[in-house]
C-alpha cells in the first residue's frame, strides 16, 4: 500500500512537472510604447511578431516600467520588486545586493532549465552569488538555438531571456529610409518639432524596433518546429521609453510606458485587450506561479495569471519612479534626478525631490560629473543636437531639457503627452495625488519614504559609470 502510494506521488510530481509551461521572455533594449503596429498609432512601423503574439494571446495598452533606465528596470523583472528596494540596483551601473533573489535562479532550483542570450542585467557590476550563478540565467553568446541544444533532456521545461541590443543607440543615419519608410506618415510626439532630422531619425529607430521583431520571429519558429509553442508562455516587451529627449530616463508615459503581448497557447483566451494597468515587475510573479513555484514574500509585482484566465482583474494605477540614470549633474554631484509618480486613468502626477537639479542633466559640460557630458541622461542623436540647437527660448527645449517644479500634474483625457502642467492650478488634486503616492512608497518601504535607509547617490559601481552618455 506504502508503495503503490509512494508510485502514485511520484508519478503525480512527474506530470506536474511535465504540464509546466516553458518560457520565453524577449525584451528590446530601449523599446517605448506605442511603437509597435498593432497599437494603430502609426503606419510606418511594422512589428508582424509582436502583433501575432498579442492576436493569439492578450495586448497590453497601459505597461509601464518600474524605472526608465536599463539596470533599474531589469533589476526590478528579475526580482519582482519596485526598483527602489533594491538599493544600489536603483542605478544606472548598480549591483544587485545579495539579499534579493531573480525568479530565473527559483526556477531553476525548481528543476528549470535557465538561460539568456544578450543584455539581460545591467549595464552593471554582478557580485557575490550572482557571479556564480547569473540572476538571468546562463549567458548562452550564440543564443536561443544553443541553449535549446543544451537542454537536459526534450521533457526539461525552460525559461529563456531574449534580450536584443535593439532599439538602442547608435543607428545607421538613414537606415529607416533607405529601407523604404515613408518618413511623412510617422507621427511624431507632440514635443518633438517637425524636422525633417527628427523624422529621418525616428525611422532609423523604427529600423531597428523591426530588426527586434525579426529575432522574436525567428524564436516563434524555433518553437512551432519543435512542437513546444503551445506550452510556452511567450512575453514581448521593452526596458522603457525611446532613446530621445523626454522619452527614456523620464517618468512620462514617453518614458516608462512601453509594449507588452503575452501568449499561452490554449491556457488563455486569443484577442483579449487590457486598458487597466501592469508593472513590469508583474512578471516575476507570474511565471513563478505558472511554474508552481512559491512567490517569495518580497516580491511586490501581482501575478497577471487571475486577470489573464478571466478571474482576476489588473493594477487600477501604476507607480514609477527615477534615482540616477547617468551620473550628469555637476561635479562634484553623484546625484542623480529622483523622482516618483503615481499614474491612474484620469491623472499623472510626478514628485521631483530635488527640483534644483537638471532633469537631464547639466548643459554645463565643462562642469559635469562625467566630462564632456552635456545633458547625459538624453542619449546622443540627430533630434537630440536639433532641440538643444534651438535653445531656451523654445518650447521644445523647455520640454525636454528646462527644470521642472517639484510637482508636476497633468490632466490625461485634455493632455495625453503630458505637457500641461496643473500642480498650481489644481492644487486640491495636486493635493489628492501626492497624498496617494505617499502612501504607495511608504506601503512599498521606499527609502524616500520611511523605508531602510540607503544613500543613492553613492556610486556603486564603476565611480559614476560611463564616459560618454552614447555608452550606456
Amino acid at each position: 500500500m506504502i508503495i503503490r502510494l509512494l508510485l502514485f506521488v511520484l508519478a503525480a510530481s512527474q506530470l506536474q512537472a511535465e504540464n509546466r509551461p516553458n518560457i520565453l521572455f524577449c525584451i528590446a533594449d530601449d523599446w517605448g510604447a506605442p511603437h509597435a503596429s498593432i497599437y494603430g498609432n502609426d503606419e510606418v512601423v511594422q512589428t508582424p511578431a509582436f502583433d501575432r503574439i498579442a492576436r493569439e494571446g492578450a495586448l497590453f495598452h497601459n505597461a509601464y516600467v518600474s524605472s526608465p533606465s536599463c539596470t533599474p528596470c531589469r533589476n526590478s523583472i528579475m526580482t519582482g520588486q519596485w526598483h527602489w528596494r533594491l538599493k544600489g540596483g536603483a542605478n544606472l551601473y548598480g549591483t544587485l545586493p545579495q539579499e534579493v533573489e531573480t525568479y530565473s535562479r527559483l526556477l531553476k532550483k525548481s528543476g528549470y532549465h535557465t538561460g539568456s542570450w544578450r543584455k539581460s542585467f545591467g549595464p552593471g557590476k554582478l557580485q557575490g552569488k550572482f557571479l556564480s550563478e547569473h540572476p538571468a540565467g546562463k549567458v548562452y553568446r550564440k543564443g536561443f538555438a544553443e541553449f535549446l541544444a543544451d537542454r537536459p533532456t526534450k521533457d526539461t521545461p525552460f525559461c529563456f531571456w531574449l534580450g536584443a541590443s535593439d532599439p538602442h543607440r547608435g543607428y545607421k543615419k538613414g537606415s529607416g529610409k533607405q529601407s523604404g519608410m515613408d518618413l511623412s506618415k510617422i507621427k511624431l510626439f507632440s514635443f518633438f518639432p517637425d524636422d525633417p532630422e527628427v523624422r529621418s531619425d525616428v525611422a532609423d529607430y523604427y529600423f531597428e524596433v523591426q530588426r527586434f521583431d525579426s529575432d522574436v520571429a525567428k524564436a516563434i519558429a524555433r518553437l512551432e518546429s519543435m512542437g513546444e509553442l503551445e506550452n510556452t508562455i511567450i512575453v514581448v516587451t521593452g526596458d522603457h521609453g525611446m532613446p530621445f529627449p523626454r522619452c527614456k530616463s523620464n517618468l512620462y508615459d514617453s518614458g516608462t510606458r512601453v509594449p507588452l503581448a503575452i501568449r499561452w497557447g490554449r491556457k488563455i483566451k486569443k484577442g483579449q485587450e487590457f486598458q487597466d494597468f501592469v508593472s513590469l515587475t508583474d512578471l516575476a510573479p507570474t511565471f513563478l506561479q505558472a511554474a508552481s513555484v512559491k512567490v517569495p514574500a518580497k516580491m511586490t509585482g501581482k501575478s497577471l495569471l487571475p486577470a489573464l484566465t478571466g478571474e482576476g482583474e489588473l493594477r487600477k494605477f501604476i507607480l514609477t519612479g527615477k534615482e540616477r540614470h547617468v551620473p550628469s549633474q555637476e561635479t562634484p554631484s553623484m546625484e542623480g534626478y529622483p523622482s516618483r509618480s503615481y499614474r491612474d486613468h484620469e491623472f499623472l502626477y510626478i514628485r521631483n525631490y530635488s527640483p534644483k537639479l537638471w532633469p537631464n542633466g547639466t548643459p554645463n559640460w565643462q562642469k559635469a560629473t562625467i566630462k564632456n557630458t552635456w545633458y547625459g541622461d538624453t542619449d546622443n542623436g540627430p533630434t537630440k543636437s536639433v532641440i538643444v540647437n534651438l535653445g531656451p527660448g523654445s518650447k521644445f527645449y523647455q520640454w525636454s531639457f528646462a527644470k521642472r517644479p517639484g510637482e508636476e500634474l497633468y490632466d490625461l483625457g485634455k493632455d495625453p503627452d503630458q505637457l500641461n502642467n496643473l500642480a498650481q492650478k489644481m492644487p486640491k488634486i495636486a493635493t489628492k495625488y501626492r497624498k496617494l503616492l505617499e502612501k504607495e512608497l511608504e506601503a512599498s518601504a521606499d527609502p524616500r519614504h520611511g523605508g531602510p535607509e540607503f544613500d543613492f547617490a553613492v556610486p556603486t559601481y564603476g565611480g559614476g559609470g560611463p564616459r560618454f552618455p552614447g555608452s550606456r
